[in-house]
């Protein structure tokens, strides 16, 4: 069975409310979304998490990375790039970059966005940067999708994305935006099938 990583950082869960559509995507594919964050980090040198997160998703390892035929990566936008934590956790992945562990795999990315202009396609664009370094073949979403040419929400030929919004509750996602994840996620999924052929 094809298992294809969905990897993100969400904090207000507006990005885990993607994750967890691009899953939806993966399966309907006939492949298993294995579902992993990344814990925060602190400029407290002492802070730590606990091993296991109280709640959501468990916390990801090297070997989720290499287990699995493709990764879908996901974070919310900071100032254009991903947030730090998912930067932090890529830059421990140079062992995987030294012996080609991620090479050829399919690779796709996602986020989340407090305004419509807040960063949406740079911090995909910066998102790819590793996954190109890491030798994955990066997919987006095709202009064949009528929802990308018809939102009025989020949604980007380079991953999906959503407008959260800027209140302390996220704003829910929007039918486009939700057809655009799971549509990534099936993507992602069938082109991780054909290569395990």
């Amino acid at each position: 069975m094809v298992e294809v990583l969905v990897l993100y950082y969400s904090r207000k869960g507006a990005t885990l409310a993607m994750a967890r559509q691009i899953a939806r995507g993966v399966e309907s594919a006939g492949a298993v979304a294995r579902l992993r964050t990344v814990p925060a980090v602190s400029a407290d040198c002492e802070a730590s998490a606990p091993s296991v997160p109280s709640e959501g998703s468990p916390y990801a390892e090297a070997r989720d990375l290499t287990e699995c035929a493709a990764l879908v990566l996901g974070s919310p936008t900071r100032f254009g790039n991903m947030a730090a934590p998912l930067k932090y956790f890529l830059d421990g992945t140079s062992g995987l970059w030294l012996s080609g562990a991620m090479v050829g795999k399919p690779a796709a990315v996602f986020t989340s966005t407090g305004t419509m202009h807040g960063g949406q396609e740079t911090t995909l664009l910066t998102m790819m940067l590793p996954l190109m370094h890491h030798g994955m073949m990066l997919l987006g979403l095709p202009y064949t999708l009528p929802e990308l040419s018809a939102t009025k929400t989020g949604g980007t030929p380079y991953g999906a994305s959503h407008v959260s919004g800027v209140g302390t509750e996220p704003i829910p996602l929007s039918k486009d935006e939700t057809t655009l994840c799971l549509a990534l996620g099936k993507r992602v999924a069938e082109t991780a099938i054909r290569l395990a052929r």
